[in-house]
């Protein structure tokens, strides 16, 4: 498949109440949201300049105590997947493996990660939270197509001209809407998003989100049920290569 050359703008076409802050090709969105986030914030979207990547992190502003403002990975994981779906050719297959890996057609393709203050207890309210997530666009010359069955990019899979510049609008158009539903309705409509997303490890297994937000699998055979802790997930960051500062091949 012929790749399509995509300049990256330095400015995005957001919506209103969001900010951006650009990094140079090297910077680390995540590290970045989470350093500032407290002189920065809610509304700041921070977002590097980079053409193989669509790398990007949101900062919030809870109003619930830690161990519920955590669910805020759901919303941000909705909307990045709700955001890929707008851009990708019909008929193709946006999943989530819980908590926080984001899957195309099987392929991995990206994933999200939520960070807060360390010294925030369960029961208190944090100043911030940063929604970050990384797709990736483009294999950059770095493989060849098929070399990595279980990974995959966007180019490959038939987003033609879709560049991270688009991506990152998208995500916070369907973040501001979430927001709102959020904010006036409740977290329940954006898990029924998110959940319908979530890859079964086996057909017939029925996937359910406790109230502490750990994913309970009961399966189809009637055997024993297990839980999945969300906490455990968001801290193992499972999708990302920490040497590579991308998603894993």
């Amino acid at each position: 498949m012929a790749l399509v050359t995509l300049r990256t703008p330095s400015t995005l076409d957001l919506p209103p109440g969001f900010r951006a802050v650009a990094l140079r090709e090297s910077g680390d969105a995540f590290a970045h949201a989470c350093r500032t986030a407290g002189e920065e914030g809610a509304g700041t979207l921070v977002w590097v300049r980079r053409f193989d990547m669509a790398e990007f992190a949101v900062v919030l502003e809870p109003e619930e105590p830690l161990a519920e403002a955590r669910k805020a990975v759901f919303m941000g994981m909705a909307a990045t997947a709700d955001a890929i779906a707008s851009l990708c050719p019909p008929e193709r297959s946006v999943g989530i493996a819980f908590p926080d890996t984001i899957r195309f057609d099987g392929g991995l393709v990206g994933g999200g990660r939520l960070g807060w203050p360390k010294r925030c207890g369960e029961n208190e309210v944090p100043d911030w939270l940063v929604f970050s997530a990384t797709v990736r666009v483009s294999f950059a010359g770095l493989m060849e197509p098929g070399k990595v069955p279980n990974a995959t990019a966007l180019d490959e899979e038939g987003f033609e001209g879709v560049g991270p510049a688009m991506l990152v609008e998208a995500f916070a158009r369907f973040l501001m809407r979430f927001v709102d539903i959020w904010q006036n309705e409740g977290p329940d409509r954006i898990l029924k998003d998110y959940m319908k997303r979530l890859d079964k490890d086996r057909p017939g297994d029925t996937l359910a989100i406790s109230p502490a937000g750990d994913l309970v699998v009961t399966p189809a055979t009637g055997g024993p049920g297990r839980t999945v802790p969300l906490l455990d997930g968001l801290k193992a960051v499972a999708w990302l290569d920490r040497d590579a500062g991308g998603p894993r091949l």
